[in-house]
Protein backbone atom coordinates (compact mmCIF):
# COMPACT_ATOMS: atom_id res chain seq x y z
CA UNK A 1 0.00 0.00 0.00
CA UNK A 2 0.96 3.17 -0.98
CA UNK A 3 0.29 6.89 0.08
CA UNK A 4 1.75 10.04 -0.52
CA UNK A 5 3.80 11.36 2.94
CA UNK A 6 6.00 14.57 3.27
CA UNK A 7 9.17 15.80 1.73
CA UNK A 8 10.73 18.61 3.54
CA UNK A 9 12.10 20.84 0.31
CA UNK A 10 13.26 23.63 1.72
CA UNK A 11 15.99 21.92 3.44
CA UNK A 12 16.75 19.53 1.01
CA UNK A 13 19.10 21.01 -1.57
CA UNK A 14 18.33 18.84 -4.86
CA UNK A 15 16.37 18.29 -7.25
CA UNK A 16 12.90 19.61 -7.11
CA UNK A 17 10.85 16.23 -9.12
CA UNK A 18 10.63 14.05 -6.12
CA UNK A 19 7.86 11.33 -5.19
CA UNK A 20 7.95 10.58 -1.45
CA UNK A 21 5.20 7.91 -0.26
CA UNK A 22 4.09 6.31 2.65
CA UNK A 23 5.21 2.55 2.67
CA UNK A 24 4.44 -0.88 4.77
CA UNK A 25 6.45 -3.49 5.91
CA UNK A 26 4.84 -6.68 6.47
CA UNK A 27 4.48 -6.20 10.55
CA UNK A 28 2.48 -2.85 9.50
CA UNK A 29 5.10 -0.53 10.30
CA UNK A 30 4.78 2.25 8.51
CA UNK A 31 7.64 3.48 6.38
CA UNK A 32 8.58 6.41 4.06
CA UNK A 33 10.44 6.46 0.87
CA UNK A 34 11.48 9.28 -1.63
CA UNK A 35 12.14 8.47 -5.31
CA UNK A 36 14.06 10.96 -7.17
CA UNK A 37 13.41 9.54 -11.29
CA UNK A 38 13.89 12.18 -13.41
CA UNK A 39 13.99 10.23 -16.80
CA UNK A 40 17.06 8.13 -15.97
CA UNK A 41 17.45 4.63 -16.97
CA UNK A 42 18.73 3.13 -14.03
CA UNK A 43 18.14 3.38 -10.48
CA UNK A 44 20.36 3.47 -7.17
CA UNK A 45 19.00 2.57 -3.98
CA UNK A 46 20.02 4.35 -1.27
CA UNK A 47 20.30 2.72 2.15
CA UNK A 48 21.01 5.58 4.75
CA UNK A 49 22.49 5.06 8.10
CA UNK A 50 21.82 5.18 11.64
CA UNK A 51 19.65 8.07 12.79
CA UNK A 52 19.53 9.33 8.82
CA UNK A 53 16.45 10.29 6.62
CA UNK A 54 15.65 10.82 3.30
CA UNK A 55 16.05 14.29 2.95
CA UNK A 56 19.77 14.52 3.58
CA UNK A 57 20.27 12.83 0.65
CA UNK A 58 18.80 15.47 -2.23
CA UNK A 59 22.12 16.42 -3.42
CA UNK A 60 23.64 13.22 -3.79
CA UNK A 61 20.42 12.07 -5.45
CA UNK A 62 21.17 15.69 -7.89
CA UNK A 63 24.53 14.45 -8.19
CA UNK A 64 22.98 10.28 -9.62
CA UNK A 65 20.67 12.20 -11.70
CA UNK A 66 23.47 14.43 -13.41
CA UNK A 67 25.26 10.83 -14.70
CA UNK A 68 21.85 9.16 -15.43
CA UNK A 69 20.77 7.37 -12.73
CA UNK A 70 17.72 8.29 -10.43
CA UNK A 71 17.21 7.32 -6.81
CA UNK A 72 15.69 6.24 -3.77
CA UNK A 73 16.05 6.51 -0.37
CA UNK A 74 14.20 5.11 2.73
CA UNK A 75 13.28 6.19 6.14
CA UNK A 76 14.34 2.90 7.93
CA UNK A 77 11.68 2.11 10.77
CA UNK A 78 12.44 4.07 14.32
CA UNK A 79 14.04 7.15 12.68
CA UNK A 80 13.44 10.23 9.73
CA UNK A 81 9.51 9.82 9.31
CA UNK A 82 9.38 6.38 9.54
CA UNK A 83 7.09 4.61 12.99
CA UNK A 84 9.14 4.82 15.85
CA UNK A 85 9.05 2.80 19.14
CA UNK A 86 5.84 3.95 20.97
CA UNK A 87 8.16 4.03 24.40
CA UNK A 88 11.09 6.56 23.41
CA UNK A 89 10.50 7.96 20.03
CA UNK A 90 13.77 9.93 19.94
CA UNK A 91 15.67 6.52 20.78
CA UNK A 92 16.78 3.90 18.09
CA UNK A 93 15.59 0.56 18.89
CA UNK A 94 14.99 -2.77 17.14
CA UNK A 95 14.87 -6.30 19.04
CA UNK A 96 16.56 -7.40 15.60
CA UNK A 97 17.70 -7.16 12.46
CA UNK A 98 15.57 -8.89 10.94
CA UNK A 99 13.22 -6.16 10.98
CA UNK A 100 15.08 -3.92 8.89
CA UNK A 101 15.22 -6.83 6.13
CA UNK A 102 11.27 -6.40 6.51
CA UNK A 103 11.82 -2.54 5.70
CA UNK A 104 14.19 -4.09 2.49
CA UNK A 105 11.24 -6.01 1.53
CA UNK A 106 8.96 -3.05 1.67
CA UNK A 107 11.50 -0.74 -0.16
CA UNK A 108 11.85 -2.95 -3.27
CA UNK A 109 8.05 -3.97 -3.46
CA UNK A 110 7.03 -0.19 -3.77
CA UNK A 111 9.99 0.44 -6.46
CA UNK A 112 8.86 -2.28 -8.42
CA UNK A 113 4.99 -1.03 -7.89
CA UNK A 114 6.14 2.32 -9.11
CA UNK A 115 8.12 1.16 -12.22
CA UNK A 116 11.76 2.38 -10.65
CA UNK A 117 14.01 1.87 -13.79
CA UNK A 118 16.44 -0.83 -14.19
CA UNK A 119 19.21 -1.93 -13.79
CA UNK A 120 19.23 -1.45 -10.03
CA UNK A 121 22.43 -0.46 -8.15
CA UNK A 122 22.80 0.11 -4.15
CA UNK A 123 24.70 2.45 -1.85
CA UNK A 124 24.93 1.43 1.70
CA UNK A 125 25.98 4.10 4.29
CA UNK A 126 27.21 2.86 7.69
CA UNK A 127 24.21 0.98 9.25
CA UNK A 128 22.46 0.82 6.15
CA UNK A 129 25.76 -1.20 4.85
CA UNK A 130 25.40 -3.75 7.23
CA UNK A 131 21.70 -3.66 6.07
CA UNK A 132 22.63 -3.55 2.37
CA UNK A 133 25.27 -6.48 2.42
CA UNK A 134 22.27 -8.49 4.30
CA UNK A 135 19.95 -7.59 1.83
CA UNK A 136 22.52 -9.01 -1.03
CA UNK A 137 22.79 -12.26 0.62
CA UNK A 138 18.34 -11.98 0.64
CA UNK A 139 19.07 -11.80 -3.40
CA UNK A 140 18.64 -7.99 -3.32
CA UNK A 141 18.28 -7.46 -7.21
CA UNK A 142 21.27 -5.06 -8.08
CA UNK A 143 23.51 -5.28 -10.58
CA UNK A 144 26.54 -3.49 -8.55
CA UNK A 145 26.98 -2.68 -5.04
CA UNK A 146 29.15 0.35 -3.64
CA UNK A 147 29.24 1.03 0.52
CA UNK A 148 30.10 3.88 2.42
CA UNK A 149 32.39 2.98 5.58
CA UNK A 150 30.07 0.02 6.47
CA UNK A 151 28.92 -0.78 10.05
CA UNK A 152 30.38 -4.02 9.51
CA UNK A 153 31.80 -4.09 13.29
CA UNK A 154 31.24 -0.77 15.34
CA UNK A 155 34.42 1.19 16.93
CA UNK A 156 34.41 0.43 20.76
CA UNK A 157 37.66 0.45 23.61
CA UNK A 158 38.79 -3.34 23.61
CA UNK A 159 37.64 -3.53 26.99
CA UNK A 160 34.01 -2.51 26.72
CA UNK A 161 33.90 -4.78 23.02
CA UNK A 162 35.29 -8.14 25.30
CA UNK A 163 32.53 -7.19 27.80
CA UNK A 164 29.87 -6.14 25.65
CA UNK A 165 27.84 -9.31 24.41
CA UNK A 166 27.34 -10.82 28.11
CA UNK A 167 26.51 -7.29 29.96
CA UNK A 168 23.98 -6.81 27.38
CA UNK A 169 22.41 -10.28 27.11
CA UNK A 170 22.30 -9.69 30.87
CA UNK A 171 20.80 -5.76 30.87
CA UNK A 172 18.42 -6.80 28.38
CA UNK A 173 17.21 -10.00 30.75
CA UNK A 174 16.85 -8.03 33.44
CA UNK A 175 14.44 -5.97 31.04
CA UNK A 176 16.63 -2.91 30.17
CA UNK A 177 16.57 -3.58 26.64
CA UNK A 178 14.61 -0.37 25.64
CA UNK A 179 17.02 1.45 27.64
CA UNK A 180 19.48 3.80 25.94
CA UNK A 181 22.63 2.03 25.63
CA UNK A 182 25.71 3.64 27.83
CA UNK A 183 27.20 6.52 27.45
CA UNK A 184 24.12 7.16 24.59
CA UNK A 185 20.84 9.32 25.53
CA UNK A 186 18.24 11.84 23.93
CA UNK A 187 19.03 13.73 21.03
CA UNK A 188 21.80 16.87 21.81
CA UNK A 189 23.22 19.04 18.78
CA UNK A 190 26.68 18.37 17.96
CA UNK A 191 29.64 20.70 17.90
CA UNK A 192 31.78 20.98 14.68
CA UNK A 193 35.11 20.79 16.39
CA UNK A 194 33.54 17.86 18.38
CA UNK A 195 32.18 15.65 15.04
CA UNK A 196 33.04 12.67 14.11
CA UNK A 197 31.69 12.85 10.69
CA UNK A 198 33.13 15.10 8.46
CA UNK A 199 35.74 17.49 8.38
CA UNK A 200 33.83 20.17 6.08
CA UNK A 201 32.23 23.00 7.98
CA UNK A 202 29.63 23.60 5.30
CA UNK A 203 28.33 20.20 4.91
CA UNK A 204 28.06 19.66 8.57
CA UNK A 205 25.99 23.09 9.03
CA UNK A 206 23.77 21.68 5.76
CA UNK A 207 22.72 18.54 7.92
CA UNK A 208 22.95 20.68 10.91
CA UNK A 209 20.23 23.38 9.19
CA UNK A 210 18.17 20.29 8.74
CA UNK A 211 17.50 18.73 11.94
CA UNK A 212 16.94 22.89 13.58
CA UNK A 213 14.23 23.41 10.93
CA UNK A 214 12.70 19.79 11.28
CA UNK A 215 13.11 18.41 15.08
CA UNK A 216 10.89 15.35 13.92
CA UNK A 217 13.68 13.89 11.69
CA UNK A 218 16.16 13.84 15.18
CA UNK A 219 16.92 10.80 16.93
CA UNK A 220 19.25 10.41 20.26
CA UNK A 221 21.32 7.46 20.72
CA UNK A 222 20.29 3.68 20.78
CA UNK A 223 18.63 1.10 23.08
CA UNK A 224 20.83 -1.45 24.73
CA UNK A 225 18.70 -4.27 22.52
CA UNK A 226 19.86 -2.31 19.14
CA UNK A 227 23.26 -2.48 19.98
CA UNK A 228 22.96 -6.36 21.02
CA UNK A 229 21.36 -7.34 18.13
CA UNK A 230 23.74 -4.86 15.66
CA UNK A 231 26.86 -6.78 16.99
CA UNK A 232 24.79 -10.09 16.39
CA UNK A 233 24.20 -9.46 12.71
CA UNK A 234 27.49 -8.13 12.13
CA UNK A 235 29.12 -10.92 13.70
CA UNK A 236 27.15 -12.73 11.74
CA UNK A 237 27.67 -10.78 7.87
CA UNK A 238 31.39 -11.21 8.56
CA UNK A 239 31.06 -14.77 9.34
CA UNK A 240 29.52 -15.36 5.75
CA UNK A 241 31.64 -15.73 2.68
CA UNK A 242 31.23 -12.17 0.07
CA UNK A 243 28.15 -12.40 -1.78
CA UNK A 244 28.78 -12.76 -5.86
CA UNK A 245 27.93 -8.91 -7.13
CA UNK A 246 31.04 -6.77 -8.08
CA UNK A 247 30.87 -4.56 -4.64
CA UNK A 248 33.17 -0.85 -4.01
CA UNK A 249 33.82 -0.39 -0.41
CA UNK A 250 35.47 3.00 0.40
CA UNK A 251 36.48 3.61 4.12
CA UNK A 252 37.60 6.89 5.70
CA UNK A 253 41.41 7.44 6.75
CA UNK A 254 40.19 9.38 9.87
CA UNK A 255 37.25 6.64 10.95
CA UNK A 256 35.99 7.03 14.66
CA UNK A 257 32.44 5.12 14.23
CA UNK A 258 33.24 1.69 12.39
CA UNK A 259 36.49 -0.78 12.43
CA UNK A 260 38.40 -0.37 9.34
CA UNK A 261 40.28 -3.51 9.54
CA UNK A 262 36.98 -5.81 10.12
CA UNK A 263 35.81 -3.84 6.35
CA UNK A 264 39.60 -4.40 4.67
CA UNK A 265 39.43 -8.07 6.32
CA UNK A 266 36.08 -8.38 4.61
CA UNK A 267 37.17 -6.83 1.05
CA UNK A 268 40.57 -8.89 0.96
CA UNK A 269 37.88 -12.41 0.80
CA UNK A 270 35.69 -10.63 -1.74
CA UNK A 271 36.45 -11.95 -5.01
CA UNK A 272 34.38 -9.17 -7.32
CA UNK A 273 35.26 -7.00 -4.45
CA UNK A 274 37.79 -3.78 -4.76
CA UNK A 275 38.29 -1.51 -1.68
CA UNK A 276 39.64 2.22 -1.65
CA UNK A 277 40.39 4.64 1.19
CA UNK A 278 39.49 8.10 1.00
CA UNK A 279 42.81 9.29 3.40
CA UNK A 280 41.89 12.35 5.68
CA UNK A 281 37.93 12.06 5.52
CA UNK A 282 35.74 11.26 8.24
CA UNK A 283 32.93 8.69 8.61
CA UNK A 284 30.39 10.56 6.30
CA UNK A 285 32.78 10.44 3.03
CA UNK A 286 29.48 11.46 0.88
CA UNK A 287 29.47 14.92 2.92
CA UNK A 288 32.96 15.60 3.18
CA UNK A 289 35.28 18.39 1.83
CA UNK A 290 34.76 18.44 -1.97
CA UNK A 291 38.00 16.99 -3.03
CA UNK A 292 37.12 14.09 -1.07
CA UNK A 293 33.81 13.95 -1.60
CA UNK A 294 34.27 14.20 -5.31
CA UNK A 295 37.01 11.18 -5.07
CA UNK A 296 34.27 8.89 -3.20
CA UNK A 297 31.58 9.31 -5.46
CA UNK A 298 33.33 10.17 -8.68
CA UNK A 299 35.07 6.25 -7.94
CA UNK A 300 31.03 5.12 -7.10
CA UNK A 301 29.84 6.31 -10.24
CA UNK A 302 32.91 4.59 -12.71
CA UNK A 303 31.92 1.14 -10.71
CA UNK A 304 28.48 1.75 -11.87
CA UNK A 305 29.03 2.77 -14.94
CA UNK A 306 31.40 -0.29 -15.41
CA UNK A 307 28.99 -2.77 -14.05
Amino acid sequence: MLGDAPFFHDVAEGPDSVTSLWVHAADGTRLRMVHWAGGAKATVLMFPGRTEYCEKYARLAGDMLAAGYGMAAIDWRGQGLADRPMHCPGMGHVASFDEYRADVAAFVAALDALGAPKPWFLIGHSMGGAIGLRALHDGLPVQAAAFSAPMWDIAMRPVIKALSAPLLAVVTAMGMGKSFAASTGPYTAMAFEDNPLTTDRAQFDYMAHQLATYPALRLGGPSNRWVRAALQETATLMARPAPDIPTLTLTAGREKIVVNPVIEKRMASWPKGRLMTIEGAEHELLFEAPARRDQALGAILAHFDAA
